[in-house]
């Protein structure tokens, strides 16, 4: 049996790990089996600048951490190794970054589970959020959808409002 301090440290652990997972608003499981150091210090620089934490964890504490939670059911996929990243602010970056990763790795690094929102995403599903466009770029369709209609009303008009000018001239010319 552990020791009362080693105990209170592993607790201590989880009960941090729980606040992280609770505070996000998108997660991924990834098994990083396979990768070199190079790699991984490239993977990590790229999730800091994206405001993602990434960490290796211990199957056991995130099965604790997850215990009574949303994404309990993401327990199912903790085997061999496991990294979790957690983004608090942009639900697609973790995905956007790691599934490029473990396509780009070709098979020795993958995608085992993510969640978004109180919801558990299969590998499958992650992936599709990996290809979604991210929060700016969603932004930008959206005005571009909406300056289009704009444009569109504002030709409309003009077209109506030379229409009209044309038969006025041709009467005053006569």
């Amino acid at each position: 049996m552990p020791n009362e301090k080693v105990l209170l440290q592993k607790q201590q652990y989880v009960a941090e790990l729980k606040e992280k997972v609770n505070n996000s608003v998108a997660g991924v499981l990834v098994d990083y089996k396979g990768i070199n150091v190079a790699d991984d210090t490239k993977l990590r620089k790229e999730m800091r600048e994206a405001g993602v934490e990434y960490r290796v964890v211990k199957n056991t504490m995130l099965r604790l951490a997850l215990k009574d939670s949303a994404y309990e059911e993401a327990s199912s996929v903790l085997e061999n190794t496991t990294a979790l990243a957690l983004s608090e602010n942009d639900p697609v970056a973790a995905a956007r970054i790691l599934c490029k990763f473990a396509e780009d790795s070709k098979g020795a690094f993958s995608v085992k589970a993510g969640f978004v929102d109180g919801k558990v995403l299969s590998k499958e599903e992650v992936e599709e959020l990996s290809k979604l466009p991210n929060k700016e770029g969603l932004l930008s369709m959206l005005l571009s959808v909406l300056t289009g209609n704009l444009r569109g009303l504002a030709v409309a008009l003009n077209a109506i409002a030379e229409k009209q000018e044309a038969p006025a001239e041709e009467a005053a010319a006569e």
